[in-house]
């Protein structure tokens, strides 16, 4: 997997932009809520019955919203690394009525989660794993924390994403994104079976660079890469990527690509025990 430094991401960073727009982030979620509706399209063609749902990343709560009313018995857990944003989920009220307060949502590295194995049967993810360098210690987790024969779902952005501000701005200003192949070969390496992934293109439009940028920042999605420019641009040079970035402009208004990849995958039966033994499973014959 392709994970050099330009793929490094300054995780601090990425908790400090989150913490700064806490409170206004669920005003710039639109993207974030199209792309959980089509992630739960995708659960209409699955069987699954899970009594605890671990939603990572989970943000403001909105997805756990949505997981519970369609998993009324389960009790869903969140998981986020900036506790600025649990809180401001929780101040939001109806998700502390519809949650009856049985599930709480914990403050967590994504790489260091605080369960115990095997604790969930099914791990929702939208939109966190474009946040980490590699996404590979990530599904070690969950793996780890899901029961045998649970599922992790979950969306990330793939290597087109935000290409007209790539191509506008200085490489190192504009995230990488990884390959959907790779990403599923990351879930092979954590012990996954039977990976589907699959991409779709989402055209976003802008009235003006101006929005464009606002909407990154205000949702928390500002430049996190570790190699990102330090300081402030002089006015000249920022208003030339200004320029460039409007030089795209489409029927008066401006297009942003995002490549969304989503995947889902299955957490098999161990094929050894605890000391190393192959384990041999007889299943009775089909009628």
């Amino acid at each position: 997997m392709a994970t050099g430094d330009d793929y490094r991401i300054d995780r601090r960073a990425v908790r400090r932009n989150n913490r700064r727009h806490a409170s206004e982030a669920a005003g710039f979620d639109a993207i974030a809520r199209e792309v959980a509706a089509r992630m739960e399209e995708r659960l209409d063609y699955i069987r699954l019955s899970p009594r605890r749902i671990l939603d990572l990343g989970c943000g403001a709560g909105t997805d756990r919203e949505r997981l519970q009313a369609r998993y009324r018995e389960a009790d869903v857990l969140g998981v986020d690394s900036c506790a600025a944003v649990l809180g401001a989920g929780r101040r939001r009220g109806l998700l502390g009525r519809l949650l009856g307060g049985r599930a709480p949502a914990t403050a967590a590295d994504a790489l260091a989660l605080p369960f115990r194995p095997a604790s969930f049967g099914m791990v929702w993810s939208n939109l966190m794993m474009q946040w980490l360098d590699d996404p590979a210690p990530a599904f070690a987790e969950i793996h780890r924390v899901l029961e045998v024969d649970g599922m992790v779902m979950f969306s990330s952005l793939g290597p087109d994403s935000l290409k007209e501000l790539r191509r506008a701005f200085p490489e190192t200003s504009v995230h990488r994104f990884i390959d959907m192949h790779d990403v599923g070969d990351a879930l092979v390496r954590a012990g996954f079976g039977d990976p589907v992934m699959d991409m779709q293109m989402l055209t976003v439009t802008y009235a003006s660079a101006d929005k464009l940028l606002a909407d990154l920042r205000g949702g928390g999605h500002a430049n996190a890469r570790a190699d990102r420019p330090r300081g402030l641009l002089g006015t000249r040079a920022w208003q030339s990527r200004l320029t460039r970035l409007d030089q795209g402009r489409r029927d008066g208004v401006l297009p942003i690509t995002l490549e969304l990849v989503f995947g889902h995958a299955w957490k098999l039966p161990p094929r050894t025990d605890e000391h190393g033994r192959s384990v041999v499973r007889f299943h009775p014959p089909r009628p």
